[in-house]
């Protein structure tokens, strides 16, 4: 939904403004560029096939229902088995309940109740060997770092660059 027309809009050099008035609706306003002119047409460079799964699990843990369920859709259509949850304690429910068969762990880094960090603290006493790769806004770059993770996503993030992550983590 939102977030990938964020990413596309991002993508183009845009931006969306949002208005809301309760019992009026809400008004999304989407800004881009003008188009170069019709003088220099430029044929698009073919995007390069995206990497499939092979049905490895993948645990997402994200309090936003918007990521969770777009990351779940793109993650399912190529190959992925997925697993959400909406906070650190469910993921941490979730992964007692399919320990050993979770292959890769995609986690916030801002969450209530219980945050990535302590997600990602959680995760590696019971499996010090499982890929986690964590994500969130440019500023928290610093904590996937002290926390030896496979990789970090920073949000917004494209549906390409998810899925080429993801595929390099589960290589190693």
């Amino acid at each position: 939904g939102l977030f990938t027309v964020h990413s596309i809009i991002k993508n183009h050099g845009g931006f969306i403004h949002v208005t809301s008035q309760v019992g009026e609706g809400t008004t999304f306003e989407i800004y881009l560029p003008s188009a170069a002119s019709h003088d220099t047409h430029q044929e698009p460079t073919p995007e390069p096939p995206m990497p499939r799964g092979n049905n490895e699990n993948i645990l997402v843990v994200d309090d936003e229902s918007g990521i969770r369920e777009i990351t779940k859709e793109i993650l399912t259509a190529h190959g992925y088995q997925v697993m959400t949850a909406n906070d650190g304690t469910e993921a941490m429910v979730l992964f007692a309940q399919h320990h050993g068969e979770v292959n890769l762990v995609l986690t916030d880094l801002r969450m209530p109740y219980m945050d990535g960090v302590a997600v990602i603290r959680a995760l590696k006493k019971i499996d010090p060997s499982i890929r986690i790769i964590a994500s969130s806004g440019s500023a928290d770059h610093y904590l996937a770092e002290q926390h030896d993770l496979h990789a970090f996503l920073e949000k917004p993030y494209t549906a390409s660059t998810l899925l080429n992550t993801i595929h390099s983590v589960l290589q190693k």
